[in-house]
């Protein structure tokens, strides 16, 4: 009797032992999408989109701090997908990037679980297909983390929160955009904008994107889910307070307009505080020849009274306008939310810089065709992923580290097209100007992390440049604007072992060869720098039919 009773008591032991471990673990987010094609008309020519479980844009994923988001995706068209959630760190686990260095293509007719924790980037992002020209055809949408609630917000909370997926449109579907791509020419100028999927016009009968209550703040999540036209956004008789930018809650200034590039998320407050009536968020082109607008309809509740048609005006002139405003952004230190905290201090003035790379983007031509650069190499996506060959001890069979210079030539000749990764120290505090020596706009993305954004000049960088940098409050951000014939600075510790993408957020740019891949690797062999490759991990390429290696970090 006594050992049924301590049998019993056992039992109970271990299945307490199991519920507390369970709700002991942060929580978990799960998701099923559908991804299938259907008719959008976002500029009113129906053409070809890409839907999420019917929806375009996409549904939001609608997260906080530390969970877990488990999203099984299928895929129903008749291309390989992937998809990459830009912004979101995923911390020692580039296997969930979900970009072609890291990951196989989601094959038709097959299904693929993405898994990864948003740890604590409190802030607002998007997702989007990267591969081909998919993203011209829709599949993006928003992400959002909340904060927990022992972690206040430097703001009250708002009376509700909207998300506006804005971008450039091309009338052309995807598979045709990708077709002139490898033809070698260009995709000219775009043929309208979108403001979450729809093209208004200013027309009375638009229906409400949406409402507010007189006396009552909102909080707008703005992004730039384009191909290549950089946006300026503004609400018709309101102001904006910035107050997060890409995971960092900012110094808490009013704007009439803000300028949103390519691959940007802005976060602000607009307060209900004019006469209740509809009013319009206004989106339009920037540094375009003909400028191309778009509106959204806001409702009052219980307001009386249509919107005017005249429009609140973009900002006129060049870039100049842009670049002052980028001077205007500060990152907001007396915040007692969580924040990014990508270098190990914030205190990122003081860090000795360990390593300057100088990553110069060009355009030239390749055999007649059109190719984009950086540093005079041309990427082309490997069959077999970079991250997977460097796991399976294959590398040589795919890629050479560091076959550009961290200094290139003031001239740049010849192009090759080749992978291209960078073999980067484990936590090596680096310094990375992006030289832009073009006449376009540039928008680039370093995955993975967040960097400060230190300054942003026309002209040449030189080593003098450093006494302009602002070395007290950058915002801390993921992707960051180069104007024509200028420079942007970023600083950035490589603490987070991977492979990491660094491309062009111009999506034709990305498309004809402008990225490429840092690799991190742990030098202790340990999980508390790099989690080893997931079971559900798929392998093609080279790769495909190996023995998988033993775990390398313990």
């Amino acid at each position: 009797m006594f050992g049924v009773k301590l049998l019993f008591l056992l039992c109970l032991w271990a299945v307490s032992t199991l519920l507390v471990v369970v709700r002991g673990e942060d929580p978990y987010l799960f998701f099923t999408w559908n991804v299938s094609y259907g008719t959008i008309a976002p500029i009113g020519i129906p053409q070809q989109g890409i839907l999420i479980n019917g929806k375009f844009p996409g549904p939001n994923i609608n997260s906080t701090t530390n969970n877990n988001v488990v999203i099984n995706i299928f895929n129903n068209i008749d291309e390989p997908l992937l998809f990459t959630w830009l912004g979101i760190q995923h911390r020692k686990n580039s296997w969930q990037d979900g970009v072609l260095g890291t990951n196989c293509p989601i094959l038709p007719g097959t299904n693929f679980t993405y898994k990864f924790q948003v740890k604590d980037q409190i802030g607002s992002y998007m997702y989007y297909p990267v591969t081909g020209m998919h993203k011209a055809a829709g599949g993006f949408g928003g992400l959002r983390i909340n904060s927990r609630n022992l972690i206040p917000v430097p703001y009250d909370p708002p009376a509700d929160d909207y998300t506006i997926i804005a971008g450039d449109w091309f009338s052309k579907g995807h598979k045709t955009l990708k077709k002139i791509l490898d033809s070698g020419r260009n995709l000219g100028r775009c043929d309208g904008v979108h403001i979450n999927g729809k093209g208004a016009k200013a027309d009375s009968k638009d229906s409400p994107m949406f409402t507010m209550e007189a006396g009552k703040t909102y909080k707008y999540r703005i992004c730039n889910a384009g191909l290549k036209t950089s946006l300026n956004i503004r609400f018709q008789g309101h102001k904006m307070k910035l107050v997060e930018m890409e995971g960092s809650h900012t110094i808490q200034n009013e704007y009439e307009s803000l300028d949103v590039h390519v691959g940007q998320c802005f976060g602000v407050l607009v307060t209900a505080d004019q006469e209740p009536m509809d009013y319009y968020v206004v989106a339009s082109t920037r540094f375009t020849k003909r400028e191309m607008t778009v509106t959204g309809l806001i409702r009052y509740n219980n307001g009386k009274g249509v919107a005017s048609p005249k429009l609140p005006p973009a900002p006129r002139g060049s870039w100049g306008w842009s670049l002052n405003q980028f001077r205007t952004f500060r990152w907001n230190l007396t915040a007692s939310a969580a924040r990014p905290n990508p270098q190990g201090s914030y205190k990122y003035g003081s860090i000795n810089i360990t390593r300057t790379i100088k990553l110069a983007n060009t355009a030239s031509k390749i055999d007649g065709k059109l190719r984009y650069a950086v540093n005079g190499a041309s990427f082309v996506e490997p069959t077999t992923p970079l991250k997977l060959a460097e796991y399976y001890h294959v590398a040589d069979k795919v890629f050479k580290y560091d076959t550009i210079k961290d200094d290139p030539p003031a001239e740049i000749t010849h192009v090759t097209m080749e992978p291209v990764v960078l073999n980067v120290t484990f936590k090596n505090f680096v310094e990375i100007i992006f030289e832009n020596r073009e006449k376009a706009i540039q928008s680039w993305h370093v995955s993975g992390y967040s960097f400060f954004a230190v300054a942003v000049e026309p002209g040449t960088w030189d080593l003098e440049k450093r006494m302009n940098y602002n070395l007290l409050d950058a915002v801390s951000r993921h992707t960051i604007q180069v104007f024509p014939r200028s420079w942007a600075a970023i600083l950035v510790t490589f603490d987070n072992c991977g492979m990491w993408n660094i491309r062009s957020e111009t999506w034709d740019r990305h498309y004809l060869g402008q990225q490429l891949y840092a690799s991190i690797l742990s030098p202790e062999k340990s999980i508390r720098d790099e989690y080893n490759m997931p079971e559900s991990a798929a392998v093609c390429g080279v790769v495909a039919g190996l023995p998988r290696p033993p775990p390398p970090y313990s």
